[in-house]
């Protein structure tokens, strides 16, 4: 069976090139060790998960279709650090040269095309999807068939764990971060709901319409916070609703691994 590894690139290169921020003395010096390290843990990923097409995804410099939505929002990984962007393309061609394909698609982030991908791969139905990030928002791919490794812990993020860490089916993790909000991101979401009121809010109304409608019935503090904060709750779940319709600009064929020799 085909499997279409997609890899968090962004996220993993920005988590080694900080972590190893204090272990070497020159910036050049340090993006080359970040750069060559970070391409030693995607040809792991090839090894653990033997995928016949890989994809590796690395985010652009600059804003989004997100900062049209919040002069606020802050996207996760920031601005890169102006060596680490000096370096990108040396990053693209490294991979490449490692027989893995990259991408960076303008105007959108990791979470767009990584949910793109997957979802044209599994309507398609050519196999399955291994996804390869520790970010939170991809969780919601699970409920349509992605598998999702975590390549700093090196574990699987499945329904069992979803549930047991967020209180909710992986089909709502998406509106318990909307509901949550995340200020460090410029994401409002509700004051003073966290984790647990999220979850027993979907758990109790089933989805984030049948909160926000069943907040005009609620008569205590927190019903009073869901409907004055009502834009602000819509506003959070745009902007962290992974947009799975940009142009990715790649066929099948371009991402298979050469050692698989499969055409599309």
């Amino acid at each position: 069976m085909a499997t279409l590894l997609l890899i968090d690139g962004t996220a993993i290169l920005r988590h080694i090139y900080e972590i190893g921020i204090s272990s070497t003395v020159t910036a050049s010096s340090h993006v080359d060790v970040a750069l060559n390290s970070t391409l030693a843990l995607f040809r792991k990923l090839v090894d653990i998960h033997t995928p016949t097409h890989v994809l590796a995804v690395v985010d652009l410099d600059g804003p989004t279709f997100r900062q049209s939505l919040s002069a606020s929002y802050q996207r996760k990984t920031a601005t890169y650090p102006e060596a680490l962007k000096d370096a990108l393309p040396r990053f693209h061609k490294l991979v490449r040269d490692a027989g893995m394909m990259t991408v960076s698609v303008p105007n959108a982030e990791s979470i767009d095309v990584i949910a793109t991908a997957a979802q044209r791969w599994l309507k398609e139905g050519r196999g399955e999807v291994v996804i390869a990030s520790n970010d939170k928002t991809h969780l919601a791919l699970v409920s349509q068939g992605a598998r999702i490794w975590d390549p700093i812990r090196r574990e699987w993020h499945g329904n069992e764990w979803i549930e047991q860490r967020y209180g909710v089916p992986a089909e709502s993790v998406i509106e318990l971060l909307a509901l949550m909000g995340d200020k460090h991101h410029g994401i409002p979401g509700v004051t003073k709901i966290g984790i647990k009121t999220a979850a027993k809010l979907l758990r109790s109304y089933h989805s984030f319409e049948g909160v926000m409608a069943g907040a005009g019935i609620l008569k205590d503090t927190l019903g009073e916070r869901l409907r004055k904060e009502r834009d602000e709750a819509y506003l959070s779940l745009a902007l962290v609703q992974p947009k799975a319709d940009v142009q990715i600009g790649i066929t099948w064929k371009a991402v298979a691994y050469p050692s698989a020799q499969l055409s599309e």
